[in-house]
Protein backbone atom coordinates (compact mmCIF):
# COMPACT_ATOMS: atom_id res chain seq x y z
CA UNK A 1 0.00 0.00 0.00
CA UNK A 2 3.18 2.76 0.92
CA UNK A 3 4.84 2.05 -2.83
CA UNK A 4 1.10 2.48 -3.98
CA UNK A 5 0.95 5.61 -2.42
CA UNK A 6 4.68 6.84 -3.27
CA UNK A 7 3.93 5.81 -7.02
CA UNK A 8 1.08 7.91 -6.75
CA UNK A 9 2.95 10.60 -5.58
CA UNK A 10 5.89 10.58 -8.00
CA UNK A 11 3.39 10.33 -11.15
CA UNK A 12 1.56 13.53 -9.59
CA UNK A 13 4.92 15.37 -9.49
CA UNK A 14 6.16 14.21 -12.96
CA UNK A 15 2.36 15.46 -14.18
CA UNK A 16 2.61 18.89 -12.09
CA UNK A 17 5.38 20.58 -12.04
CA UNK A 18 4.20 23.53 -9.52
CA UNK A 19 2.92 20.73 -7.09
CA UNK A 20 6.65 19.24 -7.87
CA UNK A 21 8.52 22.89 -6.81
CA UNK A 22 6.09 23.08 -4.11
CA UNK A 23 6.86 19.80 -1.99
CA UNK A 24 11.08 20.62 -3.38
CA UNK A 25 10.45 24.28 -1.63
CA UNK A 26 8.91 22.63 1.85
CA UNK A 27 11.25 19.53 2.03
CA UNK A 28 14.25 22.03 1.70
CA UNK A 29 12.72 24.47 4.09
CA UNK A 30 12.39 21.92 6.50
CA UNK A 31 16.60 20.69 6.14
CA UNK A 32 17.76 23.70 6.23
CA UNK A 33 15.77 24.85 9.93
CA UNK A 34 13.42 26.93 8.26
CA UNK A 35 10.89 27.11 11.59
CA UNK A 36 14.09 27.53 14.20
CA UNK A 37 14.96 30.46 12.26
CA UNK A 38 11.00 31.52 12.09
CA UNK A 39 10.95 31.57 15.29
CA UNK A 40 14.77 33.53 16.06
CA UNK A 41 13.43 36.14 14.21
CA UNK A 42 10.30 36.57 15.65
CA UNK A 43 12.04 37.02 18.95
CA UNK A 44 13.87 40.17 17.69
CA UNK A 45 10.85 41.12 15.93
CA UNK A 46 8.56 41.39 18.80
CA UNK A 47 11.83 42.29 21.20
CA UNK A 48 12.48 45.54 18.80
CA UNK A 49 9.25 46.38 19.86
CA UNK A 50 10.54 47.91 23.05
CA UNK A 51 12.95 50.27 21.94
CA UNK A 52 10.79 51.69 19.08
CA UNK A 53 7.98 52.76 21.62
CA UNK A 54 10.74 54.29 23.56
CA UNK A 55 11.58 56.44 20.59
CA UNK A 56 8.50 56.96 19.93
CA UNK A 57 7.76 58.02 23.56
CA UNK A 58 10.76 60.68 22.70
CA UNK A 59 9.71 62.07 20.17
CA UNK A 60 5.94 62.81 21.32
CA UNK A 61 7.55 64.00 24.20
CA UNK A 62 9.84 67.00 22.45
CA UNK A 63 6.98 67.28 20.16
CA UNK A 64 4.07 67.87 22.38
CA UNK A 65 6.20 69.69 25.24
CA UNK A 66 5.19 73.55 23.63
CA UNK A 67 1.40 72.04 23.41
CA UNK A 68 -0.33 71.27 26.84
CA UNK A 69 -3.41 71.17 25.58
CA UNK A 70 -2.84 68.55 22.82
CA UNK A 71 -0.35 66.33 25.59
CA UNK A 72 -3.36 66.18 27.73
CA UNK A 73 -5.64 65.27 25.31
CA UNK A 74 -3.15 62.50 24.41
CA UNK A 75 -3.11 61.24 28.06
CA UNK A 76 -6.56 61.11 28.36
CA UNK A 77 -6.89 58.81 25.27
CA UNK A 78 -4.23 56.70 26.80
CA UNK A 79 -5.24 56.19 29.78
CA UNK A 80 -9.07 56.01 29.05
CA UNK A 81 -8.28 52.71 26.68
CA UNK A 82 -6.29 50.87 29.17
CA UNK A 83 -8.23 48.50 31.85
CA UNK A 84 -9.46 50.62 35.02
CA UNK A 85 -7.13 48.62 37.45
CA UNK A 86 -3.59 49.72 35.27
CA UNK A 87 -5.01 53.19 34.61
CA UNK A 88 -3.17 54.75 37.74
CA UNK A 89 0.57 53.16 36.60
CA UNK A 90 -0.10 53.86 32.90
CA UNK A 91 -0.91 58.17 33.97
CA UNK A 92 2.32 57.86 36.17
CA UNK A 93 4.33 56.01 33.22
CA UNK A 94 3.29 58.42 30.79
CA UNK A 95 4.48 61.25 33.10
CA UNK A 96 7.67 60.12 34.01
CA UNK A 97 8.25 59.05 29.86
CA UNK A 98 7.75 63.13 29.20
CA UNK A 99 9.57 63.96 32.12
CA UNK A 100 12.46 61.60 31.47
CA UNK A 101 12.03 62.01 27.27
CA UNK A 102 15.72 62.26 26.92
CA UNK A 103 17.32 59.59 28.26
CA UNK A 104 13.84 57.42 27.36
CA UNK A 105 15.40 58.25 24.04
CA UNK A 106 18.94 57.49 24.53
CA UNK A 107 17.73 54.05 25.88
CA UNK A 108 15.82 53.60 22.88
CA UNK A 109 18.14 54.27 20.49
CA UNK A 110 20.83 52.19 22.33
CA UNK A 111 18.74 49.26 22.88
CA UNK A 112 16.97 49.71 18.79
CA UNK A 113 20.23 49.42 17.67
CA UNK A 114 20.92 45.89 19.55
CA UNK A 115 17.80 44.38 18.32
CA UNK A 116 17.98 45.71 14.95
CA UNK A 117 21.11 44.27 14.44
CA UNK A 118 20.23 40.71 16.18
CA UNK A 119 16.89 41.19 14.04
CA UNK A 120 19.22 41.44 10.64
CA UNK A 121 21.88 39.14 11.77
CA UNK A 122 19.51 36.65 12.32
CA UNK A 123 17.35 37.07 8.78
CA UNK A 124 20.25 37.05 6.29
CA UNK A 125 21.54 34.00 8.58
CA UNK A 126 17.87 32.60 7.76
CA UNK A 127 17.86 33.31 4.17
CA UNK A 128 21.38 32.49 3.94
CA UNK A 129 20.47 29.22 4.68
CA UNK A 130 17.16 29.04 2.55
CA UNK A 131 19.55 29.68 -0.53
CA UNK A 132 21.31 26.16 0.05
CA UNK A 133 24.37 28.90 0.62
CA UNK A 134 27.87 27.23 2.58
CA UNK A 135 27.46 29.98 5.84
CA UNK A 136 30.97 31.25 6.39
CA UNK A 137 31.13 33.53 10.13
CA UNK A 138 32.34 37.11 8.85
CA UNK A 139 34.69 38.56 11.72
CA UNK A 140 32.86 40.19 14.25
CA UNK A 141 32.96 43.93 13.59
CA UNK A 142 33.30 43.26 9.93
CA UNK A 143 29.62 41.05 10.76
CA UNK A 144 28.34 43.99 12.40
CA UNK A 145 29.15 47.08 10.09
CA UNK A 146 27.09 44.48 7.17
CA UNK A 147 24.53 43.82 9.26
CA UNK A 148 23.60 47.59 10.01
CA UNK A 149 24.16 48.56 5.94
CA UNK A 150 21.65 45.80 5.52
CA UNK A 151 19.66 47.30 7.91
CA UNK A 152 19.66 50.65 6.64
CA UNK A 153 19.61 49.61 2.82
CA UNK A 154 16.11 47.55 4.29
CA UNK A 155 14.71 50.71 5.77
CA UNK A 156 15.56 52.74 2.59
CA UNK A 157 13.40 50.13 0.76
CA UNK A 158 10.72 50.35 2.73
CA UNK A 159 10.56 53.97 2.94
CA UNK A 160 10.41 54.49 -0.77
CA UNK A 161 7.48 51.30 -1.13
CA UNK A 162 5.51 52.80 1.32
CA UNK A 163 5.97 56.20 0.11
CA UNK A 164 5.43 55.36 -3.42
CA UNK A 165 2.12 53.40 -1.58
CA UNK A 166 0.83 56.68 0.14
CA UNK A 167 0.93 58.51 -2.54
CA UNK A 168 -0.40 56.57 -4.90
CA UNK A 169 -3.44 56.04 -2.34
CA UNK A 170 -3.56 59.99 -2.04
CA UNK A 171 -3.65 61.01 -5.52
CA UNK A 172 -6.37 58.54 -6.31
CA UNK A 173 -8.36 60.34 -3.52
CA UNK A 174 -7.59 63.19 -5.34
CA UNK A 175 -8.44 62.28 -8.52
CA UNK A 176 -11.93 60.59 -7.36
CA UNK A 177 -12.83 64.09 -5.45
CA UNK A 178 -11.68 66.33 -8.87
CA UNK A 179 -14.49 64.01 -11.03
CA UNK A 180 -16.54 64.36 -8.72
CA UNK A 181 -16.61 60.57 -8.01
CA UNK A 182 -15.85 60.54 -4.02
CA UNK A 183 -19.10 60.16 -2.62
CA UNK A 184 -20.15 56.73 -4.90
CA UNK A 185 -19.98 53.19 -3.46
CA UNK A 186 -18.32 51.74 -6.81
CA UNK A 187 -15.61 54.36 -6.69
CA UNK A 188 -14.52 53.46 -3.37
CA UNK A 189 -14.29 49.59 -4.12
CA UNK A 190 -12.38 50.86 -7.44
CA UNK A 191 -10.29 53.14 -4.85
CA UNK A 192 -9.23 49.92 -2.51
CA UNK A 193 -8.16 47.70 -6.11
CA UNK A 194 -5.86 50.75 -6.73
CA UNK A 195 -4.46 50.83 -3.48
CA UNK A 196 -4.13 47.03 -3.17
CA UNK A 197 -2.40 47.23 -6.38
CA UNK A 198 -0.08 49.73 -5.19
CA UNK A 199 0.47 48.33 -1.79
CA UNK A 200 1.55 44.70 -3.52
CA UNK A 201 3.95 46.79 -5.74
CA UNK A 202 5.57 48.49 -2.59
CA UNK A 203 5.94 45.11 -0.93
CA UNK A 204 7.17 43.50 -3.95
CA UNK A 205 10.25 46.21 -4.18
CA UNK A 206 10.78 45.22 -0.36
CA UNK A 207 10.82 41.23 -0.74
CA UNK A 208 13.03 41.82 -4.04
CA UNK A 209 15.64 43.53 -1.82
CA UNK A 210 14.93 40.94 0.91
CA UNK A 211 15.16 37.67 -1.24
CA UNK A 212 17.90 38.83 -3.35
CA UNK A 213 20.14 41.39 -1.55
CA UNK A 214 20.07 40.44 2.51
CA UNK A 215 21.59 36.82 1.67
CA UNK A 216 25.26 36.06 3.10
CA UNK A 217 25.81 36.01 -0.86
CA UNK A 218 23.77 38.08 -2.79
CA UNK A 219 21.85 36.81 -5.72
CA UNK A 220 20.65 38.31 -9.20
CA UNK A 221 17.32 40.37 -8.59
CA UNK A 222 16.33 37.99 -11.70
CA UNK A 223 16.01 35.13 -10.12
CA UNK A 224 14.09 36.68 -6.81
CA UNK A 225 11.85 38.36 -9.00
CA UNK A 226 8.45 35.70 -9.33
CA UNK A 227 9.42 34.57 -5.36
CA UNK A 228 9.05 38.99 -4.18
CA UNK A 229 5.83 38.86 -6.34
CA UNK A 230 3.98 35.75 -4.82
CA UNK A 231 5.57 37.01 -1.30
CA UNK A 232 3.93 40.70 -1.61
CA UNK A 233 0.79 39.18 -2.55
CA UNK A 234 0.81 36.35 0.45
CA UNK A 235 1.51 39.11 2.80
CA UNK A 236 -1.53 41.18 1.91
CA UNK A 237 -3.75 38.17 2.72
CA UNK A 238 -1.48 37.88 5.84
CA UNK A 239 -2.35 41.62 6.78
CA UNK A 240 -6.71 41.27 5.92
CA UNK A 241 -6.22 38.03 8.14
CA UNK A 242 -4.95 39.57 11.05
CA UNK A 243 -6.76 42.17 10.89
CA UNK A 244 -9.63 39.59 11.47
CA UNK A 245 -7.93 38.25 14.08
CA UNK A 246 -7.39 40.86 15.91
CA UNK A 247 -11.13 42.24 16.03
CA UNK A 248 -12.54 39.10 16.81
CA UNK A 249 -9.40 38.72 19.70
CA UNK A 250 -9.80 42.19 20.94
CA UNK A 251 -13.89 41.76 21.73
CA UNK A 252 -13.52 41.18 25.15
CA UNK A 253 -11.16 42.62 28.16
CA UNK A 254 -8.85 39.92 28.56
CA UNK A 255 -8.20 40.04 24.65
CA UNK A 256 -7.43 43.90 25.13
CA UNK A 257 -4.88 42.89 27.52
CA UNK A 258 -3.17 39.81 26.15
CA UNK A 259 -4.62 39.90 22.71
CA UNK A 260 -2.36 42.34 21.12
CA UNK A 261 0.18 40.88 22.49
CA UNK A 262 -0.21 36.75 20.89
CA UNK A 263 -1.90 38.54 17.38
CA UNK A 264 1.46 40.20 17.35
CA UNK A 265 3.86 36.98 18.02
CA UNK A 266 1.50 35.01 15.62
CA UNK A 267 1.63 37.58 12.78
CA UNK A 268 5.36 37.94 12.94
CA UNK A 269 5.49 34.04 13.14
CA UNK A 270 3.13 33.41 10.40
CA UNK A 271 5.36 36.30 8.72
CA UNK A 272 8.81 34.92 8.99
CA UNK A 273 7.76 31.51 8.14
CA UNK A 274 6.23 32.61 4.87
CA UNK A 275 8.62 34.30 3.53
CA UNK A 276 11.46 32.25 4.31
CA UNK A 277 9.17 29.40 2.65
CA UNK A 278 8.89 31.96 -0.32
CA UNK A 279 12.45 31.98 -0.39
CA UNK A 280 13.31 28.25 -0.27
CA UNK A 281 10.55 27.96 -3.07
CA UNK A 282 12.45 30.71 -5.32
CA UNK A 283 15.98 29.03 -4.46
CA UNK A 284 14.43 25.31 -5.11
CA UNK A 285 13.56 26.98 -8.86
CA UNK A 286 14.27 24.60 -11.60
CA UNK A 287 16.90 27.68 -12.89
CA UNK A 288 18.13 28.26 -9.43
CA UNK A 289 19.36 24.75 -9.09
CA UNK A 290 23.44 25.11 -8.42
CA UNK A 291 24.42 21.27 -9.38
CA UNK A 292 27.50 20.54 -7.02
CA UNK A 293 29.95 18.99 -8.80
CA UNK A 294 30.61 15.30 -6.98
CA UNK A 295 33.70 15.17 -5.12
CA UNK A 296 36.84 13.58 -6.09
CA UNK A 297 37.81 10.48 -4.23
CA UNK A 298 40.58 10.73 -1.99
CA UNK A 299 43.67 9.67 -3.27
CA UNK A 300 44.70 5.94 -3.30
CA UNK A 301 47.85 5.46 -0.56
CA UNK A 302 49.41 1.99 -2.12
CA UNK A 303 51.41 0.74 1.57
CA UNK A 304 53.22 -2.94 0.54
CA UNK A 305 53.70 -4.87 3.40
CA UNK A 306 56.73 -6.96 2.99
CA UNK A 307 57.22 -9.47 5.70
CA UNK A 308 60.90 -11.03 6.12
CA UNK A 309 60.67 -14.57 6.88
CA UNK A 310 63.12 -15.27 9.98
CA UNK A 311 66.06 -17.86 9.36
CA UNK A 312 65.61 -21.39 10.88
CA UNK A 313 67.20 -22.07 14.14
CA UNK A 314 70.11 -24.91 14.63
CA UNK A 315 67.98 -27.93 15.87
CA UNK A 316 65.34 -26.97 12.80
CA UNK A 317 68.35 -27.03 10.28
CA UNK A 318 69.40 -30.09 11.77
CA UNK A 319 66.46 -31.90 11.31
CA UNK A 320 65.58 -30.47 8.12
CA UNK A 321 69.01 -31.73 6.65
CA UNK A 322 68.59 -35.32 8.07
CA UNK A 323 65.26 -35.31 6.77
CA UNK A 324 66.53 -34.49 3.26
CA UNK A 325 69.64 -37.26 4.05
CA UNK A 326 67.02 -39.78 4.58
CA UNK A 327 64.95 -39.15 1.27
CA UNK A 328 68.05 -39.09 -0.54
CA UNK A 329 68.72 -42.10 0.22
CA UNK A 330 65.22 -43.74 -0.32
CA UNK A 331 65.52 -42.23 -3.39
CA UNK A 332 68.79 -44.13 -4.66
CA UNK A 333 67.48 -47.47 -3.19
CA UNK A 334 64.64 -47.15 -5.26
CA UNK A 335 67.51 -47.28 -8.14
Amino acid sequence: MVTENESALTRLRARRPAIDHLIRAFDAFTERYGNHFAASITYFSVLSLFPLTLIGVAVLGFVLTGQPDTLEELRKSIVNAAPTSIRETLNSLVDTAINERGKVGVIGLLTAAYTGLGWMSNLRDALTAQWGQKFVQPPFFKGMLMDLLALLGLGAAMAVSFGLSAIGSGLADTLLDAVGLGGYGWAKVVLFIVATILSIGANWLVFLWVIARLPRKPVSVKSAVRGALAAAIGFEILKLVGALYLNVVLGGPLGAIIGPIVGLLVFANLVSRFLLLVTAWTATAKENIITEPVAAPPPAVIRPVVEVARAPRAREALGLVGVGALLGLAWRRRK
